[in-house]
């Protein structure tokens, strides 16, 4: 009796420790195949965060440039104050020119009469 007693403790040790080395031995290729899985399952996600990032890079590259263009426009307005003073003057210059030129024009029309009578000789 007790040899049979032996003999099944013997064999539920002998049955756990297969049991056991299954386990060890299929573990990694189960973790392995979930991991497969799981690549298969998020990588189409994964490529097209991928590619909307990549376009966003290119808009926000885009608008970097677009103010950074803007930005040296702006400097270089400041800059060319200086130059719109100069043409302030000039244009100013010009007016006073020209409103000259109209008054001695005018004097010139006065001293002259528009229709003088035919004198009689």
């Amino acid at each position: 009796m007790e040899d049979q007693e032996m003999q099944l403790k013997v064999r539920r040790v002998s049955d756990k420790f297969t049991e056991s080395m299954y386990v060890l031995a299929n573990e990694p290729s189960v973790a392995l195949y979930r991991l497969q899985e799981h690549v298969r399952r998020s990588l189409p996600e994964l490529v097209q965060h991928k590619t909307d990032m990549q376009s966003w890079e290119e808009q926000s590259q885009g608008a970097i440039y677009s103010v950074e263009y803007a930005c040296s426009a702006v400097k270089s307005m400041t800059n060319s104050s200086l130059y719109f003073k100069n043409i302030d003057g000039l244009l100013r210059q010009a007016i006073s020119m020209k409103e000259q030129i109209s008054n001695s024009q005018g004097r010139s029309l006065h001293d002259v009469p528009p229709h003088a009578p035919p004198t009689s000789s």
